[in-house]
């Protein structure tokens, strides 16, 4: 008796999607292209959706855009509260969008761990950027997520290239959580800092500055222009002992004034620099490379995570192990473990 061949199944997510979620992707893609900020935004929109029903056509408008994206210059900007992030954002904006560059900021606010609620309320802080036709703002909620960052900010990103923008800039909540995930999609890191405010290290860690390609001291204008050019000093000093995050290049520290748009240009200047250093040294391919290793571990980790949270084994399990590990009756290792169990045994 011949033995029968195992069948295999492929999964879903892994089948030639359908003919008609292609042609729908086919024109979005073609509407975000167009440079239309409606529908770029309404594109995005699609892809931070968090329903499955939108789930295909979202991965399928990605695919489509990602032959379009990669010509921008992308960069982090992160910083201590008060440092005047998104009044320098604007100047800069105003400044490029000026010069005819196409300039799309995606500013991610933080959301409440609570309510899961956002103030959103980038727009109205940079009220003249926001009237630059150069100029395309998204504003997003955390959710909640470590840093800053949404789940979609790199599909944002390629969305935001295949639409023709120029230059990416990236504000993050800037409170020092974990200011290495916006650090891992973007070419350049700028760290806003502010003096005058006693130990000019207080309120920022050392991993952070750790991670800046350029540290920029913020408010130097009036009484507080001497107070900026020390705290420049001491962080040029800081920056001397430290290795920094991008071989070959020292990090600068700048000052500028974005109220009186002082130091804007010089800042832009160095981002300029540092991209021509990283193309003739190579660094600028390479690391485009790692985003995008990180960006497949960042989604690997989020799918396990889904499949686990939504297996039936888990689900059912979870109420029980819950209530034991509140009682005193169950070690958070032992409760992790039979979860686990529980989810191999009903996985498909």
């Amino acid at each position: 008796m011949t033995a029968e061949a195992p069948v295999f199944h492929t999964p879903a997510s892994l089948r030639e999607p359908d003919p008609e979620v292609v042609a729908r992707a086919r024109e979005i893609v073609e509407g975000v292209r167009s440079g239309s900020r409606m529908h770029l935004g309404r594109a995005i929109t699609l892809i931070e959706s968090n329903a499955p029903k939108h789930a295909a056509l979202a991965e399928e408008v990605v695919r489509q855009a990602l032959p379009y994206a990669g010509q921008s210059i992308r960069v982090g900007i992160t910083g201590v509260p008060g440092a005047g992030k998104s009044t320098f954002i604007e100047a800069l904006g105003c400044m490029l969008c000026r010069e005819g560059t196409r300039v799309a900021v995606l500013a991610v606010d933080p959301s409440s761990t609570l309510s899961r609620g956002s103030v959103l309320g980038d727009k109205t802080r940079m009220e003249m950027l926001c009237r630059e036709d150069n100029c395309f703002i998204r504003p997003s909620p955390s959710s909640g997520t470590l840093g800053g960052v949404t789940r979609k900010s790199r599909e944002t990103i390629v969305l935001c290239e295949a639409a023709g923008y120029d230059v990416i800039l990236v504000e993050t909540v800037g409170v020092g959580q974990s200011e290495t995930t916006v650090r891992s999609m973007v070419d350049f890191f700028l760290v806003l800092l502010i003096a005058g405010a006693g130990d000019e290290l207080q309120g920022i860690k050392k991993g952070v500055i750790e991670l800046a390609d350029t540290i920029l001291i913020t408010k130097a204008d009036g009484n507080n222009i001497p107070r900026t050019e020390a705290a420049r000093v001491e962080f040029a000093r800081v920056l001397h002992y430290l290795t920094p995050p991008t071989p070959g290049w020292n990090p600068k520290v700048l000052t500028c004034s974005s109220l009186e748009h002082k130091g804007i240009r010089e800042a832009w200047e160095v981002v300029e620099g540092f991209r021509d250093f990283s193309h003739a040294s190579g660094h600028f391919v390479e690391n485009r490379k790692q985003q995008t290793l990180d960006w497949i571990e960042d989604m690997l980790s989020q799918q396990l995570w889904d499949d686990f949270i939504r297996n039936e084994g888990t689900r059912s399990r979870w109420p029980e192990i819950k209530r034991q590990v509140l009682e005193g009756n169950l070690s958070a290792t032992t409760a992790v473990k039979q979860l686990f169990n529980a989810y191999t045994i009903h996985h498909d």
